[in-house]
This record gives structure tokens, sequence and C-alpha cells, in this order.
């Protein structure tokens, strides 16, 4: 069958092992110094393990794979513990997966194992690996802001269309000699400011490391903005879940392959709008 299941670089992945516990299903191996897939069936494509990649190795492609098989996933998982088996179901409940955790359930019960309760490594809990939070749902309550402060029309700081970096072309007339802001998608919604405080005199790329194919070409454009564009500083903006890790890592690999040196800044956004970072990198 053709469905959704990650692909890793070779050329790219150094063998860290840092996305090994980011797959709850235990499908990631480092073997002869590269992390492999080491089955089909016991990857489920959601892709928990993309941002933890700091060199951008691992994407989500769609091809032919045998089908993920869940009951299959849980029969190697019983064997590692408790702990495994609770942050496994807590990535099927962050991704909504409703029939895989219903199906890991039915199996815990027809063998009579306990169903494990909340606690550390749980739902949501991503310090435990316990699923993906740039899935999980949540509410945040806002406190009444000044009326001032919402008051008027806001002018937009956009300099040039298009914003995805899919559409953009480096040698556009704009981007020469520009300060350049490479945002993930999610940041100008979770940030407040963000028009007023870091799009202001910047020339602008958008792209979701996660959820965007061709992620290859992002790189070649970004090179040429540096190499070619000459642009005079390069700043990117990620939410604070892991998968935004990997547009960090793509912008850093495009400088360095470039062979030209330009600044580069890095802002982390919480997802209630506050910067939880800010550095030179």
């Amino acid at each position: 069958m053709k469905r959704e299941i990650i692909t890793i670089a070779e050329e790219k992945c150094d063998g860290c092992g840092l996305c090994i516990p980011g797959c709850p299903e235990g499908a990631l191996q480092v073997i002869d110094g590269k992390a492999r897939l080491v089955s089909d069936l016991l990857c489920d494509g959601l892709g928990a393990c993309v941002g933890e990649c700091p060199l951008g190795a691992i994407t989500i492609e769609e091809r032919e794979a045998e089908p993920y098989d869940e009951r299959k996933v849980m029969a190697l998982l019983v064997h590692q513990g408790a702990n495994t088996v609770k942050a496994h179901l807590a990535h099927l409940k962050d991704h909504g997966q409703e029939e895989f955790y219903a199906q890991a359930v039915a199996f815990l019960k027809e063998r009579g194992l306990p169903l494990p309760t909340d606690g550390p490594g749980a739902h949501g809990d991503h310090a435990g690996h316990g699923g993906c939070p740039g899935s999980r749902s949540m509410s945040f309550a806002r406190e009444d802001q000044a009326a001032d402060s919402l008051a008027g029309q806001r002018p937009s700081m956009l300099a040039q269309w298009p914003v995805q970096m899919h559409l953009l072309s480096p040698m556009a007339p704009h981007f020469a000699g520009s300060d350049f802001l490479l945002a993930a998608d999610c940041v100008a919604f979770a940030l407040g400011d963000f028009h007023k405080d870091y799009l202001k005199g910047k020339t602008l790329g958008i792209a979701c490391p996660k959820l965007d194919e061709g992620q290859e070409v992002y790189l070649d454009k970004l090179r040429a903005l540096v190499e070619k564009a000459e642009i005079a500083t390069l700043t990117v903006m990620i939410m604070q879940v892991p998968c935004c890790r990997g547009l960090l890592s793509m912008a850093l690999q495009a400088v360095t392959r470039s062979g030209r040196k330009v600044p580069v800044k890095c802002f982390v956004v919480g997802l209630q709008g506050q910067i939880l970072q800010e550095e030179r990198v």
C-alpha cells in the first residue's frame, strides 16, 4: 500500500542517535554509524522524530510501504516495560490516532495486562518522550487586555510577496542585500507583535519543517539567498515544539555550504507568544 512514512537522508545523518528517543515505536536504530528505519511495520508516519534531528535528515514521504501494524508494535513494546507502553499510548492520543489507540488497549486487555495510568511519561509529557507536544490540544487562559492596546488598525510590515519558501525566487530584487527572516508557519499566529517587532524592515520566507514536502528545495533557496542575493543577515524564528528545530538546522546548513559568512540569529517562540530564547548561532 502507499502511505506516509519517514525517510532518512543518509548523506545528512551523522549517527548522533538523537532521533531514537523521539520514536515511541522503536522504529529507529543507529546501524553502521547511521540512523536507520528498521521496519516499515513499526513506523506510523506521524513524524514525532522529525524535529529531533539537528541536521534535518528526517522527513516524511509518501511511498509504497507495508501497513503500520499496531498489534505488532505493542507486542514489542510490552517487553520494554510499562513506561514505554505509556509513552506510546500518549503518542497515539497526541496525534488523534483513535483507531490505533483502541487496538493498543484491546491488545493489553486480551493479554490481561494493565492499562498504564497517568504519571511520568504519560500523555503530553514530552520530557519522557511521551508523544509530540506540537500536536497536543490545549487551551490558553487570556487576561483581559487594556482597551488601548488593541485599539486602531496596525499596518502590515510585509515588504514582499510571495512568502512561502516554495514560491520564493532568491534572485528577486527585493532580496538583494536584505535582512532575511525565515519563520515557521505558526510563529506569526502565536506572536502578537510579530509585524511590529520582528518583521519590520525584513524580507520574509515561511515554512513548516514537519509538514512541507520537497524541503531540499528550501536548502537550495536559502543557500542562493546567502550566496547570490547576498542577504545581510539571517533571522530564524521557530516555535518551541521539537518539530521546528529542523528549520534552524536547515538555515545553518545553507550558510555553511554557501561559503559566505552571514550573521544568524534565532528566536524560539513559546506557545503562548513569549520569546523563550534569543541567541546568535
